[in-house]
Formats: C-alpha cells, sequence, structure tokens
C-alpha cells in the first residue's frame, strides 16, 4: 500500500466522513514557530490538530514517547477517527513530522493512515482553501489494537546491535550522526551507535518538501549500507525523523520497519549505552 496521498487526491475526497485530516505540525528544539498558532491562523478545512508532545506519556522526561493504548484510544476519539476512518496527516514544512503522526497510527493498529506528499506547503501553493481556527470533531469510535512489530525499545535495539539481526537506521544529519556537531537537545553526548548506518532524512525529501521518487529512495538507503532484504528498526533524536524512514521504506514496500520510539533522547543521555563518534573503522 502506498503510504502517501497526493493533494488531489485530498481535495477530492475533502469532507467525506470517512476522511480524517490531522495537522501534525511539529519543530525542532529550541522551536522558532508555535504549531498550534499557525493551524489556528490557517489550515486544510476541517483539520484537527495533533498535538505530537500533548498526544504522549506523560508520565517520562522523554520527548513525545508513545502513550498507552487506552489514553491513544481517546486522543483518536477525541479528534474524530474511527475504525472505518482514513486517516491523512501532513505537516507544514511539507513533509516533517507528519510520519510521526502516520507511524503512531499504524503502530496502534490503524493501517489506513497515510502522509499528504508535499504538506501544507505544496496545498496552498496550487491554491486550494484553508480555514482558521479549531474546527470541532464528532468522538470516533477509535479502538487501539497495537502492533508491537513496528516499535523498539531500549533492549531491543541493543539486543539488534549486540547481534546484527536487525539493521539500526539513523536519520539525523551526517553531523550529528558522527559527533561533530552538537545536539540539540542538552546534555545529550555526541555519535552514534556502533554499527549503526546513517541515512539523514533530508536525503530522503525533495527541495519541494515531498518524498523523493522511489529509485532515489532506494539509492539513498543502499549508499548508506542498508540491506532492503534484511529487518530494518529506525533512530534519529526523538523519534520523528525516524518515522519519515518508516514511511519512505514503506514506500519501497518495507512497511514491516520498527522505530525506536526513544531514539537519542533516551540512547545518548545514558552512561550505560555505548557511543562512538567518527567514521568507523570498515564503513
Amino acid at each position: 500500500m502506498n503510504p502517501l496521498v497526493t493533494t488531489s487526491w485530498l481535495g477530492e475526497r475533502l469532507g467525506r466522513d470517512d476522511i480524517v485530516v490531522l495537522d501534525a505540525s511539529w519543530f525542532l528544539p529550541p522551536p522558532s514557530r508555535d504549531a498550534r498558532a499557525e493551524f489556528a491562523e490557517s489550515h486544510i478545512p476541517g483539520a484537527r490538530f495533533f498535538d505530537i508532545d500533548a498526544i504522549a506519556d506523560q508520565g517520562t522526561s522523554l520527548p513525545h514517547m508513545l502513550p498507552a493504548p487506552d489514553e491513544f484510544t481517546a486522543a483518536a476519539r477525541a479528534l474524530g477517527v474511527s475504525a472505518g476512518s482514513k486517516v491523512v496527516v501532513y505537516d507544514s514544512q511539507g513533509l516533517f513530522s507528519a510520519p510521526r503522526v502516520w507511524w503512531t497510527f499504524r503502530v496502534m493498529g490503524h493501517a489506513a493512515s497515510f502522509v499528504l506528499d508535499g504538506g501544507l506547503p505544496r496545498w496552498l501553493a496550487e491554491g486550494r482553501p484553508v480555514e482558521t481556527g479549531w474546527p470541532a470533531a464528532a468522538e470516533g469510535d477509535f479502538e487501539a489494537h497495537p502492533d508491537p512489530g513496528l516499535f523498539a525499545d531500549l533492549e531491543a535495539v541493543r539486543a539488534a546491535l549486540g547481534t546484527g539481526a536487525i539493521q539500526i537506521v539513523d536519520a539525523r544529519p551526517r553531523v550529528r550522526f558522527l559527533g561533530t556537531a552538537p545536539e540539540p537537545r542538552a546534555g545529550l553526548r555526541g555519535g552514534h551507535m556502533p554499527g549503526a548506518l546513517n541515512v539523514p532524512w533530508s536525503e530522503l525529501v525533495t527541495s519541494a518538501g515531498e518524498l523523493e521518487p522511489p529509485d532515489n529512495l532506494r539509492s539513498a538507503f543502499e549508499k548508506a549500507g542498508v540491506d532492503l532484504g534484511r529487518p530494518i528498526a529506525t533512530t534519529c533524536g526523538s523519534g520523528v525523523s525516524a518515522s519519515l524512514l518508516a514511511l519512505a521504506l514503506a514506500r519501497l514496500g518495507r512497511a514491516d520497519a520498527a522505530v525506536y520510539d526513544g531514539s537519542w533522547a533516551e540512547w545518548g543521555a545514558r552512561s550505560d549505552t555505548p557511543v562512538v563518534t567518527g567514521e568507523e573503522r570498515g564503513r
């Protein structure tokens, strides 16, 4: 299944009862833009705002970790999502944070989840309608049925690095992966997990904020040494751009890739997790 939908596809179906549009805009810390304020000023008609930091596990200091299934069920219902809904997620950067919500619905058992290719920028560039304010949503009947195969935790990643059975693919920019540039979050070590591969998320997105064509995606993964026939788990700074890698892999037919939810926000903050900097020998 293609995880992407076009603006034309959405435009033809906007307003249908089975289509739920979610704005998942989010910005790296320290945020220079206010996603909620921007949503109130302009969004796709009928869209609801999915707050990545609010619909999350509030019992941890780690950023926007997955909430418990019952908590996500309540949040999704409040957004108007039902079992038969086709959820279309977009963001205001074109393609950055929307895949995180796409993955969240999938890991919670809702396969009919899609990302709007090009996001709000493409929608606006085509002169399509927008609205202001906060649209009301009728309560949905969504029920979470988690798929543990799409989720990786600290111990799963630690085990994968030890056995090599699962490839760990890091979406952070190359300079952060090598440890030559600081992390945007204070208190984190620089570098990467031993044996991890690096596919910077920006290499998978066009200048127009759309996902690169499949041939380009395949080339980017293979150039980094990723074997597309073997198990994969993605990681990044906090699980956002890792979800973009998962989206790209799904576009290539690998919809089974897991996302390490804690990502570097967890791994880089601990003292018992190995970290290497620079280029690893043999790469």
